[in-house]
């Protein structure tokens, strides 16, 4: 079958005789088959997605809140923070909430972290809402110990030479009648076994199987018994009179057992008052606190008590390494005078530097001029409450993050509060982030930022500043990105309520 291809120039049909193309029987119905294969896969909608072993896995971030030691508690709570599903985040206080939600899931268990470090474990035991808002209660649990593989050497498999080798050998004790360990020995000894063993150590005591021929020996050849070694006998039976006759009589001297007196039957589903009982493992029910081994809950934490800790806690199905989030300075001089400069725009977002003193004004003097007083010292600076300075180094090579937070000295109606987020730029001086300020009569409508930590919320190997927003009778906690000299907010999870005496 031939094909004539024909296309047109210039508006005239041109035919080609390179063009002629021969199609067999086959390459036709081929060539159908494709064509009728063409529609049906234009109609599929979509892509198939292909699953991958790095696929990120749900990440928990949580605030754990307790008073009194550490790892000893007096009271505790966990607030869930955010959850990460490896698209966005989303907020741990009601992610899949049946009625808990699934942060505060029972047997989930964080690692918490101070500066990046892991200091413990904490598992969820159960789950309530405290003033509006889901919080978790378990158990504090340390570290567990880490195992150390022992370097043990199997001696049975390596021959130690005992005339160059520092390590300690044992022998075995001498004792009379035995040959010494000769070379006329160990030559007999590998002539005769036909040079198997000549390896063998001739203090080293073996083990042979007795034979008939030991057997058909006289009582002589065996040894005489031990006195001392004590022997097992057994126990004739009453009705052999054969083995009672021949048994000798029982020694006084020799230890029994005696059987113990029967234990009474114990009553199946009845329930009455045994006071002549005597059996002393029978089960008695007392008045007075419970023994069980269930597990511990610690009270529940209310309010905002002035002695709280906080510390990250994070949950994630892979185990991470530790990231310390500190920043080592090159110069410790560059870190105080970094320090200074933000205390000083600390002072002056609250108002705590002194007003300027007045220029003085010139006065005419006489030709005769008094010696000029010398210039009084400045005074101190102002002092900052509750001050609270960090240096963070958020990714690995990304310099230096100053993060400070104070308030002003006085009663609480009169404070003053200040965060500040700050990096150095490249002429060393200070560029502002995140500047923050309010006072204790607008907290409900700007709160106060208080600094709980560094975490790493979205498992990329870079931290977020976790910051408390707290206000007069409610309270939040927000995640700031800081990139390319900026301070992202990137979530603020829904407030909880609580009462103004407590958050004071």
């Amino acid at each position: 079958m031939a094909v004539s291809l024909h296309y047109f120039r210039g508006g005239h049909q041109v035919s080609s005789s390179k063009a002629t193309v021969l199609f067999t029987g086959q390459t036709v119905l081929a060539v159908f088959g494709l064509l009728a294969v063409l529609p049906a896969s234009a109609q599929y909608p979509g892509q198939v997605a292909k699953s991958t072993k790095d696929a990120p896995e749900l990440r928990a971030v949580g605030v754990l809140e307790w008073t009194g030691e550490a790892s000893k508690p007096k009271a505790s709570r966990l607030v869930p923070i955010t959850v990460f599903d490896g698209g966005e985040l989303q907020d741990g206080g009601i992610y899949l909430a049946r009625p808990a939600p699934m942060a505060l899931a029972g047997e989930v268990e964080y690692q918490l972290e101070i500066n990046g470090k892991t200091i413990g474990l904490f598992d969820i035991s159960g789950a309530g809402r405290d003033q509006g808002s889901w919080v978790g209660f378990g158990t504090w649990k340390p570290l567990p110990a880490a195992k150390i593989k022992s370097a043990a050497t199997d001696w049975s498999k390596e021959r130690v030479d005992e005339g160059n080798s520092d390590q300690p050998v044992l022998h075995r004790k001498a004792h009379p009648g035995d040959k010494p360990a000769g070379g006329s020995d160990t030559g007999a000894a590998s002539g005769s076994s036909g040079g198997q063993a000549s390896a063998s150590d001739t203090d080293r005591p073996t083990l042979h199987k007795k034979t008939s021929s030991d057997d058909s020996g006289t009582a002589d050849s065996n040894p005489a018994p031990d006195p001392d070694r004590p022997t097992l006998h057994k126990k004739p039976s009453s009705d052999d009179t054969s083995s009672s006759a021949s048994s000798s009589a029982p020694d006084p001297d020799r230890p029994t057992l005696k059987p113990g007196k029967s234990k009474p039957a114990g009553d199946i589903g009845n329930v009455q008052s045994l006071p002549d009982v005597t059996d002393p493992d029978r089960p008695r029910l007392k008045r007075g606190k419970s023994s069980g081994n269930g597990a511990e809950v610690l009270p529940t934490m209310m309010g905002l008590p002035p002695d709280m800790h906080q510390a990250v806690a994070v949950s994630d199905a892979r185990n991470q390494p530790d990231h310390p989030w500190s920043y080592s300075w090159a110069n410790p001089e560059d870190e105080a005078k970094m320090k200074a400069a933000l205390e000083d725009m600390a002072r002056k977002a609250l108002g705590l530097n002194p007003p300027p003193a007045p220029a003085p004004v010139p006065k005419r003097t006489a030709s005769r001029q008094k010696a000029k007083p010398a210039p009084s010292p400045p005074p101190p600076p102002a002092p900052l409450g509750d001050e609270q300075y960090r240096v963070f180094e958020l990714a690995y090579g990304s310099g230096a993050t100053l993060v400070l937070t104070a308030h002003t000295d006085g009663p609480i109606e009169q404070q003053k509060f200040v965060t500040l987020v700050a990096q150095p730029d490249l002429y060393g001086n200070l560029l502002v982030l995140l500047k923050n300020v309010t006072d204790a009569s607008h907290l409900d409508v700007t709160p106060r930022m208080r600094l709980v930590d560094a975490v790493d919320a979205l498992a990329d190997n870079r931290g977020e500043l976790l910051f408390e927003l707290r206000g007069a009778t409610q309270r939040q906690f927000a995640l700031y990105r800081v990139l390319r000299g900026q301070a992202q907010k990137l979530f603020v999870s829904g407030g909880g309520d609580f009462s103004a005496v407590d958050a004071q």
